[in-house]
């Protein structure tokens, strides 16, 4: 692992995942140099939560969408500045315009990270570290902000190698030296591995990735699953073949506006509460009606998509969007929906009180290019046998003819 690894120079590591330095406060605070060094917290009213919080402000335990009480209880004597949604905006606008002049194969995660494939830039514009430096220079110069860079061969090397990075670096991560940079590391790092399946993993005895990679794939299956125990040994290798898929994110979930992605690669729902909640189960029935109602349209245009993005506003206006891309597209409602619930109980909320959540799948292919591997042993007719059998009745008895049982009442 390294920042001038002669490999650095081919395309052997053509994936960017380009992140910026605590975002949100790095934009406010670029007018505000008295600030720097003083833990900063963005947002977080009287009743709301933690839009961010810089640097300083981390190494007291302050992190995204806690709730205000608790980030004063860290650290008392942190800045609380105000979120400026449109200078958010405008800045990760202008990045990720930077980001597609430098080749089109851009995949945005949210309004400050990105995935980049490369493979097709470097004979005009470098290496991968040559094309890193020059972006990070910039975005710098341009924004007054700083990013970290991983490049890697694939899309979750590269996301653990951004990590790495911060702030302020970049780290390559070339083919040969995968193995020594993951194997290391704890099941839990893998990306796209939550908490939920890191606990399941440990129960196991599986600690390290080391652990998971040298577990035979067919025991790996027995104990966790067919599909999931081959994703998990791809990602313990750094053998994962999900290639950058362009798309856009919105603006904070707000429906309509110029940053919203476009409509004709997603599709979306969201609903404002009569009365702000801290239920959970409140919100995820919420979660499940809206799923519902994005599933249905995506199955009437015949198409599936692979990543699910959730929004929540908070009752101070504090809006959070969080990402999750499947290992298949899909447009089934329970698929998209536990996707949907592992991003929300992964903001770890604590009596927050939300105003407002949202549903997105964003990166829709026609129905008929999507190939879903079939699993040996699960059952002939599943979840989107049911789907397509309530679509069918709630044409012919209108939509309130069959619906989740959750949803009764």
């Amino acid at each position: 692992m390294t920042a001038g690894a002669p490999t650095a120079a081919g395309t052997s590591t053509p994936i960017l995942h380009v992140d910026m330095d605590a975002f949100y406060a790095s934009v406010l605070l670029r007018d505000r140099p008295e600030l720097q060094h003083l833990p900063v917290i963005v947002g977080g009213g009287h009743r709301g939560v933690v839009l961010a919080a810089n640097y300083p402000a981390r190494e007291y335990g302050v992190r995204s969408a806690m709730t205000a009480t608790r980030a004063r209880r860290l650290c008392p004597h942190a800045v609380v500045l105000q979120p400026d949604y449109d200078t958010f905006t405008t800045v990760s606008t202008a990045v990720m315009a930077l980001f597609r002049r430098t080749t089109s194969l851009v995949e945005a995660i949210s309004l400050d990270e990105a995935f980049l494939d490369v493979s097709g830039a470097v004979r005009r514009l470098g290496s991968p570290l040559q094309i890193a430096e020059d972006l990070r220079a910039t975005i710098h110069d341009e924004q007054g902000i700083t990013c970290s860079v991983g490049i890697a061969a694939s899309i979750s090397v590269a996301k653990l190698a951004s990590k790495r990075a911060k702030p302020d670096g970049v780290v390559v991560v070339p083919p040969e030296e995968i193995t020594s940079f993951l194997h290391p590391l704890d099941v839990g790092d893998l990306y796209g591995v939550g908490e939920k399946t890191q606990a399941m993993l440990h129960r196991l005895g599986l600690i390290t990735v080391g652990d998971l990679a040298h577990t035979p794939v067919r025991t790996l299956q027995r104990a966790v699953g067919l599909h999931l125990g081959a994703h998990l040994h791809d990602l313990a290798w750094g053998a994962d073949r999900r290639e950058v898929a362009p798309r856009s994110t919105g603006a904070f979930g707000h429906g309509g506006r110029s940053g919203e992605a476009d409509p004709e690669k997603s599709m979306g729902a969201q609903e404002t509460f009569g009365r702000d909640t801290d239920d959970r189960e409140v919100v995820l029935r919420e979660v499940l009606k809206l799923t519902a109602k994005v599933a249905t349209r995506l199955r009437a245009a015949e198409v599936a998509g692979r990543t699910v993005t959730i929004t929540v506003r908070f009752a101070d206006f504090t809006t959070i969007t969080r990402s999750r891309t499947l290992a298949e597209p899909t447009d089934v409602t329970q698929e998209i929906y536990a996707a949907a619930v592992r991003l929300y109980d992964a903001l770890g909320l604590q009596r927050a009180r939300v105003r407002l959540v949202g549903v997105r799948v964003e990166g829709l292919l026609p129905r008929e290019q999507v190939q879903r591997q079939g699993v040996l042993g699960e059952r002939e007719h599943g979840w989107s046998e049911a789907d397509r059998a309530v679509d069918r009745a709630a044409r012919r008895f209108g939509s309130a003819a069959v619906r989740p049982a959750s949803l009764l009442g």
